[in-house]
């Protein structure tokens, strides 16, 4: 019955929303009234309401002693209790309304919060609470709701980080079943998933449970895997939720508890605890709302004591401060002129005497201001820096990390949403960004249930009796990876040994048995078996299993035990030498680049040699003759022509040394061909097969088959299933043109099992996929990770290398020491010398040239003038002459020219000085 009349009141006041008008009977105070009344809803008979009801009288006591603060208004506040009950929570709301309250503080659970909210938001009265934490009330949907504590969602982050940090996967979420429970652990999951973990398994308590009830639950709980346990509830629920897990001894060594809040509000609060309490809850791990130490801090901590025989704790802090929010709101309130006004609606008259009297209830007129101004406060409380963000969420959410350890607790770290988790306060943090990194900052030891500081592996196997149930495929060829043994349904082989041995190796015994997957006619398909795990037929699956793409989607891996990636084998044959064996150290197309510079390089000398140089002049047969003698001899180092210009010696240094380099990797290469045995496929790797149309084999229910066809577009039909390594091996032998293959395709590790007894065949190319061999497990399962540790202390302590000899060393063909041809060398090994070589003769050419012209422009009018011929040949023609000729003669002709030049002006001046003789003396004979 009272559950439907709860249900009516919210249906009506959520009905009326929105139609509250000013009606004509209002109730008005002047602007700066005396007396300003607010409420709050508390639990008296609850620890935290019994300190929070203490911190709420001594704030408001403390506020209407400062005349500063509301300028002589004073603070009056009516306490309601709730009794743990919704029903008389609504009716202490509606009764508070009919007060003509201006805030409501209040109430203690997120539960109530979420009722009353609906009601502070048809009426336009803030709702203020220091306790309500859920994540949901800070939606769109409660715009008058205003936390004055910090939300779970930073709570939980906080948590997920500590899960993370220890390095668990999984954890148990126990909690009380209503919207403070739910909603919290959905932030926990969200916060979880978003670092890579995960909610294991849900633990819902029903509100008011009996320790029969908790102790239901909780045995299903010692029944799972996982030993990280959350613990979100309240502080009278969770000391019943601890002592039924301690009868059930679920807090000994190897189990992970991790509190909410709620327990170091038990702990603050009620210090020193009693003995039997304390008992229950050593080795926990809780959070407390982190608050910087400040005089006004200890001050109120040394009035405390005077007040009360209660610890103080956060919530009391927050209570206080909660007040002072309150009436600095109501300070900028009345600067702003507002007024103390409510207002009756009309709507509600026919209801009058109805229903619970609603016509009562009253709007509060400047709800909304008074709203803003709760939101605009920025001010210094017991708790630190308070303000809120755009969000409604107060800046620089912190927590403590507290070890419970004897009657006390000891703080192993901090933890605040700007540096994650840190072993130094969030202030320090904050104001040295460099050190933000919890990585680099540790936490402190912690004591874990079962006295132990060795940090617990988080989980364990369900204590069911029931054995791992993992699959082995049954194999029918090489049986030396995993093989059934033939007197006993047991399994043998390289895989097992080395399962076996990783098992051997961990701190803890693991129950489990092998089943056989497969008929036994053919090799099972490995990724089908994989997907068993996932559908749960099995636990776990050991065997030849590589680790691909879609077997990753399907189930988790232990690191690689073996390498093994894909390869293509192919029939080999001996490569003999022949007559022309002299030619295959380089390809055709060295050759001939070869041949061109050495006729290139000689050409080059020869011009810049040739008007210098006699050995390098003559008739143009004996010229051609000189040229090519001179490139070829170069070879040898042989060649009988001097160099005499600077540019030519500078062009025949370089090219010996090509030469050179030339000379010695021919010789290296020609040695290989002629004294090392050689093998020689048409098949020269998986490009090779890519390009061609030959079938090709590969191992049936192998993962090949899809590969070659997804990632190489091979076509199906080309693809020829085999399936034991008689069959690999009568397929090559026959060869495409008898209905056999090419080659075939398959794993190095069956590859070298496969070869090592038959030598005529070869892996052929480059290994061209990188994967390896792991034991396959279901989606996030520890054991995969404590699996891939042993694996890698096998490895490092030789046995992983004992077990491989022990099962895969045999080669009949170890003794053969053939290498396989190596290709031809090719111009690409020798392109940047070509290229320094042929730069070089173009400089030389180049600036020789440039001089040439210099040099012909110099002397082309004395050429002009001593040779009839320049008349008639143009100055190409004399160039190309000038050019052949010799240097030597050039350089006497202007010498002689020069010489014939100074005679020929003395004769001149000698004739003038006759003339003028001659002149005088006439004029002298004319005179007489």
């Amino acid at each position: 019955m009272a559950k439907n009349l709860v249900w009516a009141l919210v249906v009506l006041v959520v009905n009326f929303g929105g139609c509250f008008t000013e009606g004509v009977n209002n109730t008005t105070f002047s602007t700066r009234p005396d007396v300003v009344s607010i409420a709050a809803i508390l639990t008296f008979d609850s620890i935290i309401g019994k300190v929070a009801k203490i911190a709420l009288e001594a704030a408001i006591e403390d506020v209407n002693s400062d005349p500063t603060v509301l300028n002589g208004t004073k603070l009056k506040i009516t306490l309601h209790d709730s009794k743990y009950n919704g029903f008389l929570s609504m009716m202490a709301a509606l009764q508070v309304m009919e007060t003509d309250a201006v805030a409501l503080i209040g109430p203690q659970t997120s539960v109530l919060a979420h009722v009353i909210s609906h009601v502070a938001n048809e009426l336009q009265v803030p709702l203020l609470s220091f306790t309500a934490t859920d994540p949901a009330l800070s939606s769109l949907q409660y715009p008058f709701f205003v936390r004055t504590t910090h939300s779970d969602l930073y709570q939980m982050a906080a948590i997920a980080d500590i899960v993370r940090y220890y390095e668990w996967r999984q954890v148990i979420a126990i909690y009380i079943d209503d919207d403070h429970g739910r909603n919290g652990i959905i932030s926990l999951g969200d916060q979880l998933a978003a670092r890579g973990c995960k909610i294991s398994h849900k633990a819902p308590i029903k509100p008011l449970a009996t320790k029969t009830d908790i102790s239901d639950v909780l045995v299903q709980v010692a029944l799972l895997e996982s030993r990280v346990l959350v613990v979100h509830t309240y502080a009278n629920w969770g000391l019943d939720i601890l002592e039924v897990a301690k009868s059930l001894e679920m807090m000994d060594n190897g189990y992970v508890w991790i509190a909410t809040n709620w327990l170091s509000g038990v702990i603050d609060i009620s210090s020193p605890l009693p003995l039997n309490t304390t008992d229950i809850m050593q080795g926990f791990i809780t959070l407390r709302a982190y608050t910087e130490d400040s005089k006004l801090k200890r001050k109120f901590a040394s009035e405390w004591r005077n007040l009360t025989t209660f610890g103080l704790s956060t919530y009391s802090l927050y209570a206080y401060d909660t007040v002072w929010l309150l009436a600095r709101a109501l300070d900028a309130y009345f600067d702003q002129g507002g007024n103390i006004s409510f207002s009756k609606d009309d709507k509600l008259k026919g209801l009058k005497g109805e229903i619970l009297n609603l016509y009562s209830l009253s709007i509060f007129d400047g709800g909304n201001l008074l709203l803003q101004d709760i939101l605009n406060v920025k001010m210094k409380g017991l708790t630190g820096s308070f303000e809120f963000t755009s969000d409604k969420d107060l800046v620089f959410p912190a927590y403590e990390v507290l070890n419970v350890i004897g009657t006390g607790v000891r703080k192993i770290g901090y933890w605040s949403n700007f540096s994650g988790l840190s072993a130094i306060p969030p202030e320090t943090v904050n104001t040295k960004p460099s050190r933000q990194s919890s990585s680099s900052e540790p936490l402190n030891a912690v004591i874990w249930p079962g006295q132990t500081i060795q940090k617990p592996r988080g989980w364990v196997f369900p204590e069911n009796g029931k054995q791992l149930e993992i699959g082995v495929p049954k194999r029918v060829s090489y049986q030396e990876f995993v093989g059934q043994s033939k007197n006993s349904d047991g399994f043998k082989g390289y895989c097992i040994d080395v399962f076996t041995a990783a098992v051997n190796l961990l701190p803890y015994a693991v129950p489990y048995k092998f089943q056989s997957f497969g008929d036994g006619v053919k090799n099972p398909s490995n990724t089908k078996l994989v997907g068993l795990i996932n559908t749960g037929v099995y636990d776990a699956a050991v065997g030849d299993i590589a680790i691909t793409t879609n077997r990753t989607r399907l189930a988790d891996f232990s690191q690689p035990f073996i390498e093994s990636g894909l390869v293509v084998v192919a029939p080999v044959r001996r490569s003999n030498s022949s007559t022309w064996s002299f030619l295959r150290p380089f390809s055709p197309l060295m050759w001939t680049v070869s041949g061109i510079f050495f006729i290139v390089v000689g050409t080059v000398v020869w011009i810049l040699e040739h008007r210098i140089n006699d050995e390098f002049r003559g008739p143009p047969r004996k010229q051609i003759v000189t040229v090519l003698w001179f490139s070829f001899s170069t070879l040898f180092s042989s060649h009988r022509e001097n160099t005499l210009s600077t540019l030519g010696r500078m062009v025949l240094i370089l090219w010996l040394f090509v030469v050179l380099i030339i000379n010695s990797s021919y010789t290296a290469s020609l040695t290989s061909i002629l004294t090392v045995q050689k093998l020689y496929s048409p098949i020269k790797g998986i490009d090779s097969l890519m390009a061609s149309k030959v079938p090709i084999g590969y191992q049936e229910n192998s993962f090949v088959r899809n590969y070659l066809i997804a990632e190489y577009g091979i076509h199906e039909a080309r693809l020829i299933p085999l399936s034991l390594p008689q069959d690999f091996e009568k397929a090559l032998r026959d060869g495409p043109d008898n209905g056999g293959v090419a080659a075939v395709v398959d794993e190095r590790a069956y590859v070298e099992l496969f070869l090592s007894t038959r030598c005529d065949f070869s892996i052929v190319g480059q290994e061209f996929t990188k994967n390896g061999w792991g034991f396959a497990f279901p989606r996030d399962s520890p054991l995969a990770a404590d699996i891939s540790t042993a694996i890698l202390k096998l490895s490092e302590n030789g046995e992983l290398q004992r077990i491989h000899d022990k099962w895969l060393m045999r080669s009949a063909c170890s003794s053969q020491g053939t290498k396989f041809e190596v290709d031809q060398l090719e111009l690409t090994s020798f392109k940047g010398l070509f290229f320094i070589c042929g730069i070089v003769c173009f400089l030389a050419l180049a600036i020789y040239i440039a001089l040439i012209i210099r040099q012909f422009y110099k002397h082309y009018p004395m050429l002009s003038e001593t040779s009839g011929r320049n008349v008639r040949s143009g100055p190409l023609q004399t160039f190309v002459s000038f050019v052949d000729e010799k240097e030597e003669t050039i350089r006497a002709r202007s010498k002689r020219k020069y010489s014939e030049g100074s005679s020929s002006r003395a004769e001149v001046d000698n004739a003038s000085i006759q003339n003028y003789k001659c002149s005088r003396l006439d004029l002298s004979s004319n005179n007489s």
